[in-house]
């Protein structure tokens, strides 16, 4: 059977995600590997999210050191299993988003795959976005066709729900056509905040957040941004929800502790899920929960108790450990590239149909 590698690299920056699979009736997950981002790279990346000087030149710069840092992965990850690169149909590469603008009609994602495929001797498939883009769709998210080959059951309601730097959900109910949508911020605006005031990179267990206190104020601020009232399809990033669109927001509330701050995002982050999964599938039985976010004990016991209809698990549970999901969709999908199978789902993002995602460039 045909073997794949996935590297993902997510809105949170903190490194690249690599899975190794085997495709056959199902997709199996045979080993996985992280690499950190270096924090010269991260930064750069960061500064390329919005505009600046020499934009074209840092870009390409950019994407040439997570190339070279993507093919260390891999070479790490071949390593440790003793697989031969032979062996490996196709690297699915998801590349870095720097930006993401579905309203203006372009998404981009850097990478330098040419590099990456000369670097490891494997054909890489890449761009899976802008083919949806191009008819009419969003571009994201894609995972949810992935989540419904691996998570659907025939007699379940279930959702599937990714909370990395940012939240989307799948929705999966035996007999109808799966959708799915980004529902918000997930990790970006708590890991930003905590970053600013303790210079850490994430609130570990949601342990700072559990320390302050909800302001209800702020809160409804917070939520009352336009984002929020659509069911989709939508998708979103940083360029709406970063620390600036925080801090905007935060100068009618100049006397609110961070702490407090900090759990009001955490709740920010639970309610928008939970709204949103209220207004989409409310006969939901089971909320899967991959990414991060799924590490976040504070979280995770707050969409529990928002939802106290459905059960609220980590994919753990499930068998594939939250942390790999994304990776091994994004080796799914190089894997329906090359067999030209139609991808994306027209219900999640509003395309005008069916179409085969990715380009193929050749080892």
């Amino acid at each position: 059977m045909p073997r794949y590698i996935g590297v993902m690299s997510g809105t949170s920056l903190d490194g690249l995600d690599f899975a190794l699979i085997e495709q056959g009736e199902r997709t199996t997950l045979l080993a996985t590997h992280y690499e950190p981002m270096p924090s010269r790279l991260k930064q750069d990346l960061l500064e390329l999210c919005a505009s600046g000087p020499d934009e074209l030149a840092r870009a390409a710069m950019a994407e040439q050191a997570w190339a070279e840092l993507a093919s260390s992965g891999i070479h790490k990850l071949l390593g440790k299993t003793k697989t031969d690169a032979s062996t490996i149909r196709a690297i699915g590469s998801h590349g870095q988003t720097v930006r993401h603008e579905p309203q203006r009609g372009f998404t981009i994602q850097i990478g330098n795959p040419s590099l990456l495929a000369e670097l490891t001797s494997i054909s890489v498939v890449t761009d899976f976005r802008r083919r949806d883009m191009a008819a009419g769709g969003q571009g994201a998210p894609l995972v949810p066709a992935f989540h419904e080959a691996v998570f659907g059951d025939a007699a379940r309601v279930r959702a599937v729900l990714n909370i990395g730097g940012f939240s989307n959900l799948s929705l999966l109910s035996p007999g109808k056509a799966t959708r799915g949508f980004d529902c918000g911020p997930g990790n970006v605006l708590l890991d930003a905040w905590i970053q600013r005031h303790h210079d850490r990179p994430y609130d570990r267990n949601g342990d700072w957040a559990s320390s302050g206190r909800v302001d209800t104020e702020l809160l409804a601020t917070l939520l009352s941004d336009n984002f929020f009232a659509t069911q989709g399809p939508k998708s979103t990033g940083r360029e709406l929800f970063n620390l600036s669109w925080l801090d905007a927001r935060l100068a009618s509330y100049p006397g609110v502790p961070p702490e407090d701050v900090q759990a009001t995002l955490l709740e920010l982050t639970a309610r928008s899920i939970c709204d949103s999964l209220s207004a989409t599938q409310p006969e939901t039985q089971d909320v899967l929960v991959c990414g991060g976010g799924a590490h976040n004990v504070a979280l995770m016991n707050r969409l529990q108790v928002l939802m106290p209809a459905c059960r609220v698990t980590s994919t753990a549970d499930s068998g594939i450990e939250p942390d790999w999901i994304e990776a091994m969709a994004f080796a799914w999908l190089a894997h329906c590239c090359i067999e030209g199978i139609a991808a994306n789902r027209p219900e999640v993002t509003g395309a005008r149909g069916p179409r085969v995602l990715g380009a193929i460039y050749p080892a």
